[in-house]
């Protein structure tokens, strides 16, 4: 169907029948669902009648080829003109085979095998029905207290680009009318909602325009660059105005500035939130408000069916706005083939062979191991398979590995660390006690740890939060582990014994009482389907470790938010000239985080040596070109991140000290060494000066070369313009 003939299927669309298009419903409000007309709570509230979700545009949260083939036929049966809808779900780290959670996903900085974990979630969606996903999640994260940092890749803005458009890639392909193996992807959410004050769900976001253009929009900017098809906007206010209803966010800087023509859509009842916002008075108003800034579906509320053809018979509203939207969404539907084929990928048969096969499980134990990260290691780890080990704690068989957002996966199908274990080594060499519970613990449980530890020769630790501690409204200021894991961790170490940590979590921890009481610590985050066995790989040596973080760890809490590219001071920390009080420091705890961005250790080490850079003068048409030396001088073949950081010396406005430009992952022989060498251009040094300006400054810049944000080698050379 070509763009005259979806004007001409728009010219025969009556007004209800165009607003019913701009309106999500879940599925228990469509016939021929497997849970049709369970309308429960909220859903009864929304006085959805059949003749919008006759003419409803979209589905949430069908899955299942003959579930959607039977929504999809019966729709188009009853759709006056059979307009399709288009089948939209969460499909955020894996449909059913799970991947790590994009926090996970992010400190593999692999940025091919994430676009293949998008590649193989999209064609497990595909196949059973699914057209659009709501991801990738693309928000900067710098406060480990906010449930949804797992849903994240971390605290730098150039980094979470990368991973941005790998996942777009990965989900939508390069053809999604013919390639049926893809789903169109939805970047979320519109804008800084990882930003929340006390890192809590839900709540405001204040900051400067000059810093949401620096920081936070890059992300999405990279998404839309690459080919995103649909934006979902934020739960938050941005320039104190929620980001669903707010027409510069969302008209001047998405549509205008960053040119996106695709479809916008709210978050989950966001429209109808702006009323305890308290920019809308009623539902009307908040139709009015939502419409205008350009908000295209309304998802789960319905203001629009409500208030819309009202307000366009009184003039508030202009039809022609209306029919942006429709047509948007028609777009979009033919894009993905649906008026040639409504139930497009979805394949009852096919879905049998796709959905969990053997090959997408090995793909996810790949990227599972590639996730995990080295935090410690005193000569502990690989473990041998000679040595007698005690596996202990509440995720020694816990198969809640899989994270939040893991929607179809099932636990059922996890790999438990257990599981993995046991696959290396005989039974007699592994005996295995829960010690405690998630958040509670019994004197019986402490002293059977004990006793099943005495005869081990090395105590292996399964910690970390229920899968309920993290992602959306998990949001925790006690960052710490639970008491009852700590109380065991204390009761252990009086055994004299190595003891190694792995961490199954969703967030950066506050790791006193393990990291200080340990011999080694994995952080694990939630691996996955294979998480179990990929962990395993990595304690046995099958697989070194090659992760690094790509969020800091903090100290203490009280440092939140603590993050590598922060500002200097007047008065800056370890200033030859300072006085030792009067400076930018705790009192109590170090201004440092514990680990910094890029931080991870291998069963082999790197060095660094011989830096240069080409020219000490770099002009607009000259790029320099940074080269450092890197040597496995371990034992063990390994993989490393080289990363370069560049500091803008002195700028109009105050830089960060340390900025992330560009990475390579290597691997390496024991022995081995290879010159790593990068290009930087003028380009990269660009900023938002205090005027929104986008370019750079003539004069002195450092570049570093290293292994995290911490630990670099570094050279200064001058820009020239």
């Amino acid at each position: 169907m070509n763009e005259n003939k979806l004007t001409a299927l728009l010219d025969q669309m009556t007004l209800d029948e165009k607003i019913a298009q701009l309106t999500q419903l879940a599925t228990p409000f469509f016939k021929g669902a497997s849970d049709q007309g369970e309308i429960t709570g909220p859903m009864v509230e929304m006085g959805i009648d059949e003749e919008v979700v006759r003419n409803s545009g979209s589905v949430l949260g069908a899955s299942g080829a003959r579930n959607v083939i039977n929504i999809q036929r019966t729709h188009m049966e009853e759709n006056r003109l059979g307009i399709p809808l288009l089948v939209m779900s969460d499909i955020v780290h894996g449909f059913k085979t799970i991947f790590p959670v994009p926090l996970g996903i992010g400190c593999s900085w692999d940025l091919e095998l994430a676009e293949k974990s998008a590649e193989i979630a999209a064609k497990e969606a595909s196949v059973s029905g699914v057209h659009v996903t709501f991801a990738p999640m693309v928000d900067l994260v710098r406060d480990p207290r906010w449930g949804r940092v797992m849903e994240s890749t971390g605290e730098d803005s150039f980094l979470n680009s990368q991973f941005a458009r790998a996942f777009v890639r990965g989900f939508q392909g390069k053809d999604l009318t013919h390639d049926h193996d893809r789903v169109a992807a939805c970047v979320k959410h519109f804008a800084a909602y990882g930003a929340a004050e006390g890192g809590r769900d839900y709540n405001t976001v204040d900051m400067s325009e000059r810093e949401l253009r620096e920081t936070y929009l890059p992300a999405y900017k990279a998404a839309l660059d690459e080919g995103c098809e649909m934006v979902m906007t934020a739960f938050n206010t941005v320039f104190g105005i929620p980001a669903t209803g707010n027409k510069k966010l969302m008209r001047s800087i998405l549509r205008e500035e960053m040119e996106f023509k695709g479809v916008l859509i709210s978050d989950w009842g966001a429209v109808k939130e702006m009323i305890p916002h308290g920019v809308a008075e009623d539902e009307k108003e908040a139709a009015l408000k939502a419409i205008t800034a350009g908000v295209d579906i309304e998802m789960m509320t319905s203001t629009y069916v409500k208030y819309l053809k009202t307000l366009v018979e009184e003039k508030a509203v202009d039809e022609s706005i209306i029919d942006e939207g429709v047509l948007r969404i028609l777009e979009l539907k033919q894009k993905l083939g649906l008026f040639e084929n409504p139930y497009r990928g979805a394949d009852e048969k096919l879905e049998q062979e796709v959905v969990l096969s053997s090959e997408h499980r090995v793909a996810a134990r790949k990227l599972a191991a590639k996730s995990c990260v080295l935090l410690k290691n005193e000569s502990v780890l690989p473990l041998k398979r000679n040595q007698k080990i005690s596996l202990i704690g509440p995720f020694a068989q816990n198969n809640d590995i899989l994270g939040p957002w893991s929607w179809l996966g099932s636990k059922e199908d996890a790999v438990t660390l257990m599981d993995g274990m046991k696959m290396k080594v005989e039974s007699s060499h592994l005996t295995i006690a829960k010690g405690s519970e998630i958040e509670t613990v019994s004197e019986e449980q402490l002293l059977e740890a004990e006793r099943v530890a005495e005869g081990a020769d090395i105590i292996v630790l399964a910690l970390g939060e229920d899968s309920e501690m993290s992602g959306e409204a998990g949001c925790r200021a006690n960052i710490k582990l639970p008491d009852a894991q700590l109380e065991l961790v204390s009761r252990l170490k009086k055994l004299n014994k190595p003891m190694v940590a792995i961490l199954f979590n969703g967030r950066p921890l506050d790791l006193h009482g393990v990291i200080d009481q340990v011999d080694a610590v994995l952080e694990a985050w939630y691996p996955g389907t294979e998480g179990g066995a990929a962990v395993a790989d990595l304690l046995y040596g099958d697989e070194n470790p090659s992760g690094r973080l790509t969020i800091s760890f903090p100290y203490s809490v009280g440092q939140v938010p603590v993050y590598y590219n922060h500002f200097n001071t007047g008065r800056p920390k370890g200033a030859p000239d300072a006085q030792v009080r009067y400076v930018s420091q705790y009192l109590d705890i170090p201004n440092d985080p514990l680990l910094p961005f890029g931080f991870g250790l291998s069963y082999t080490s790197f060095s660094y040596s011989d830096m240069t850079i080409t020219e000490s003068v770099m002009t607009p048409n000259q790029p320099i070109t940074v080269s450092v030396t890197v040597t496995n001088s371990g034992s063990m073949r390994g993989e490393e991140v080289v990363q370069l950081y560049v500091r803008d010396v002195s700028g109009e406005v105050i830089r960060p000290l340390k900025e992330l430009k560009d990475f390579q992952k290597i691997v390496l022989e024991p022995g081995e060494q290879k010159l790593v060498t990068f290009t930087l251009s003028e380009p990269q040094l660009r900023y938002h000066h205090s005027d929104l300006q986008f370019d750079s400054d003539p004069g002195t810049f450092i570049a570093y070369a290293g292994p995290n944000s911490k630990e670099a080698m570094e050279q200064s050379f001058t820009l020239v313009k």
